[in-house]
């Protein structure tokens, strides 16, 4: 009698880990602008508790860039500045960064590496079960990488639109955002 067998393949991106001590670091920029995408106001209270699954949170770190530090970005920067003071007041650990101009309607203030960094020192110092990154932006494979390397489990949390493709092989698990940004409130 001749036997088979079959095995069961569990999606990558459906997959969360039971473990217990999370922490979650997030591109602010990139999440917000997923939301905005999706036509959404983002829930930050609520994306902390989905991203937790049940698990303790040791921090949620946002990364966010401040409009630059002149006269006609000033309306724009206090606004950002009262947006962090609430995340401040909520519970989240926010580290800003000073950004530069683009051009007349935009400015620049890239935070990946004070977030890869902070990621490594941090996961060292708290010793997580699970990191969470959450952002798309594929320059943070290599990251990823090397916390696996450190035994560290690496879940990315995106929309699937937002997901490169680099970070979601590097990472164990990959959460799709898209669904639960859909229970949010509408952009008015």
């Amino acid at each position: 009698m001749k036997r088979t067998t079959t095995t069961a393949t569990v999606p990558k991106t459906t997959t969360l880990s039971s473990d217990r001590r999370v922490l979650i670091l997030v591109d602010e920029s990139n999440i917000t602008s997923a939301a905005k995408g999706a036509g959404r106001k983002l829930d930050w209270e609520k994306l902390r508790e989905h991203l937790a699954a049940g698990r303790e949170v040791v921090e949620m770190v946002v990364y966010a860039g401040l409009p630059p530090a002149m006269p006609e970005w000033q309306a724009e920067r206090d606004r950002k500045n009262k947006f962090l003071h609430w995340l401040r007041l909520h519970g989240f650990l926010v580290v800003t960064k000073d950004g530069s101009p683009a051009d007349g309607e935009h400015y620049k203030a890239n935070v990946d590496v004070l977030m890869a960094i902070d990621a490594m020192e941090l996961s060292m110092e708290m010793r997580p079960d699970v990191v969470v990154l959450v952002t798309g932006d594929t320059d943070f494979a290599h990251l990823a990488l090397q916390l696996r390397r450190r035994g560290i489990r690496v879940e990315v949390a995106a929309t699937a639109a937002t997901l490169g493709a680099g970070l979601r092989t590097a990472a164990n698990a990959c959460l799709d955002l898209g669904p639960m940004l859909e229970e949010f409130d509408v952009l008015g």
